[in-house]
């Protein structure tokens, strides 16, 4: 088997090589077109000047339709380029995803923070250094949404889950196919831009375009109003009256639809967007996928005729074409005696009234593709991760060989939290792994539940809600404090405890913001509260009192540490979970390497 670094750079290399021809094709044909002007006009003002009149004519027009032929073909390799280029730099961006350059990537998903979400800002889904950063290759507006839907409103249903597993599987092997999908998404910056408005006027329709009447008058008009125009240019039997007649009908007709500029001045905002969906529908409807949830979406993509979405669309795009220039001076004399813009309505109300309930479905459909192809990232760049297995019944979780997949050098770790023994409570020194560990778990169940494999041997686990209070902090703009913050997300937790919901918790030093004997007693309660309404999760602490919940709860909360040692006067951590309370400390040690003086009595 290839690995996948190896077939990143041998794709990356023939890319270069396509390049490199195109560019040299490109430059030839420059020169090409430069001489073919100047030998062009060099024998016309030749012929003109020996009195060839007809010869330099000819060679005028045969010059200008070479030069027509070469600057179209010139742009189509220009075209050409920029899509290997793109191509390109997605092998590229791959190795570097692979070397570990990923936090360099632009998309950090900033714009989906939410510190009011009950995980996703603990867990780094967003944001520098995220979960989103590392693995997302969505492009359009729709795509990086429905990413972030599915890693902070993950499925209930397992039956989704498990169709998403195999589809992940599936579309990881067809790595150049999701390669080029990229590049269609990345040929304009404008589908980034949101559907919304697009997607709700297709669902808007207006009927009154359609009307036979109104068809009639709309083709009739124009075709009597230019022929009375023509008949008034080339004979004196006309009065100039039937034409004007025309021409000002015609323009009360364009004046009365005020709505009518707003409509077609959004359709043509989106052509660029239409022509990227119209692109990456063609490619999704021309390949053959064997998962359900692929065949699925496919599925989908018709109209009520029959007809494929990419061609629907491509339609569609083309009516936007057709919409250009509207407030060019020239286009106004045109929009008068040919009633343009009533033809375009009626087009598109005709386009809409066949398809336009199914655009939204399209759009989303794509949106759920580059999903998939982004978490299929995971899968190809690391086969040994293993898929989790979805339990129906509460179970729990049960992880063998668990590491964090956004560190390079992950430590791993058995974890077992299950219903009978559902918190687990880990001490240890500073820096000695507990917040990682937590998150660790977090960011795996997180996602298992998009489909997507995870850093583990094996990995199994029941539906869970997740919700956390790791890194709480105060908000001046609310005047709210840290210790209040905690408060408000333990609350949160408290009261989905009491819903149906099964829920699962990461509590990070809780209570950190108040006298220690408060904390430990808080703490104590909080946790005892939680394992008696069947909720499971982890607690990190330094409270090592807190270890005594163990024998008291008959071992539903377990205790469990890291540890340090030192060599060479130096402190090291093994990151190691091990059984039973922390018997280390360190913070002595970490203020001396701090420059602080501490008398021999603390030391």
């Amino acid at each position: 088997m290839i690995e996948p670094k190896e077939q990143y750079q041998k794709r990356k290399t023939y890319y270069a090589r396509r390049m490199e021809n195109l560019t040299q094709t490109i430059n030839r044909l420059s020169n090409i077109r430069l001489a073919t002007f100047l030998a062009g006009s060099g024998l016309a003002i030749f012929f003109y000047l020996n009195r060839t009149t007809s010869l330099g004519i000819s060679m005028v027009t045969l010059t200008v339709l070479a030069f027509a032929i070469l600057v179209v073909r010139h742009q189509t390799l220009k075209r050409r380029q920029s899509y290997i280029r793109l191509i390109y730099e997605n092998y590229d961006h791959a190795l570097k995803r692979l070397a570990g350059e990923w936090k360099s990537f632009s998309d950090l998903g900033k714009d989906f923070k939410d510190p009011a979400h009950p995980y996703s800002d603990d867990l780094d889904l967003f944001g520098l250094g995220s979960l989103f950063q590392w693995i997302n290759t969505a492009k359009t507006f729709r795509g990086r949404e429905t990413l972030k839907e599915w890693l902070s409103e993950p499925p209930i249903e397992i039956d989704v889950i498990l169709k998403k597993q195999a589809a992940i599987k599936e579309i990881s092997k067809n790595l150049a196919w999701r390669q080029r999908l990229l590049a269609d998404a990345s040929m304009t910056q404008s589908a980034l831009s949101s559907p919304a408005a697009i997607i709700e006027w297709a669902k808007t329709f207006d009927s009154s375009y359609l009307r036979v009447r109104v068809r009639i008058i709309a083709r009739a008009l124009p075709i009597i109003t230019i022929l009375f125009l023509l008949l008034y240019l080339m004979t004196s039997r006309i009065s100039f009256w039937y034409p004007l007649i025309g021409v000002v009908v015609q323009s009360l007709i364009l004046l009365m639809g005020k709505q009518r500029g707003k409509v077609l001045n959004a359709v043509y905002s989106n052509r660029e967007s239409l022509k990227t969906y119209e692109t990456m529908l063609d490619r999704f409807e021309k390949r053959s996928f064997q998962s359900e949830y692929l065949k699925s979406l496919k599925k989908g993509l018709r109209d009520r005729d029959g007809q494929s979405a990419s061609e629907q669309i491509r339609k569609l795009a083309r009516l936007a074409d057709l919409i250009a220039n509207r407030n060019n001076a020239i286009f106004l004399i045109i929009n008068i005696l040919t009633l343009w813009d009533i033809q375009c309505m009626i087009a598109l109300e005709s386009w809409k009234e066949k398809s336009g309930r199914s655009l939204g479905q399209w759009i989303n459909a794509i949106a759920e593709l580059e999903a998939l192809s982004s978490l299929s990232i995971i899968h190809f760049e690391h086969p040994d991760w293993g898929f989790p297995e979805i339990r129906s019944e509460d179970s729990g979780i049960i992880a063998v060989k668990l590491g964090h997949p956004l560190l390079k050098a992950s430590v791993c770790n058995d974890v077992s939290i299950e219903k009978h023994s559902g918190i687990l409570l880990i001490t240890g020194s500073n820096m000695s792994g507990k917040s990682t560990l937590l998150r660790t778990v977090g960011i795996n169940l997180v996602l298992a539940y998009t489909g997507a494999p995870v850093y583990a041997q094996s990995f199994s686990c029941s539906r869970l809600q997740i919700y956390t209070c790791m890194r709480v902090s105060d908000n001046l703009g609310e005047n709210i404090s840290s210790f209040y913050a905690e408060l408000l997300r333990i609350k949160q937790i408290v009261s989905a405890t009491k819903t149906d919901k099964r829920i699962f918790f990461l509590l990070d030093e809780i209570f950190k913001g108040t006298n220690s004997q408060d904390r430990h007693a808080g703490a104590k309660v909080l946790i005892r509260q939680l394992s008696k309404v069947g909720a499971i999760g982890m607690v990190s602490t330094h409270d090592l009192e807190l270890g005594e919940l163990e024998r008291e709860s008959e071992r539903k909360i377990r205790n469990y540490h890291f540890r340090e040692y030192y060599t060479n006067d130096q402190i090291q951590f093994d990151y190691k979970l091990r059984a039973g309370i922390s018997t280390t400390r360190n913070a002595m040690y970490l203020i001396k390497m701090a420059g602080i003086d501490i008398d021999e009595t603390y030391s």
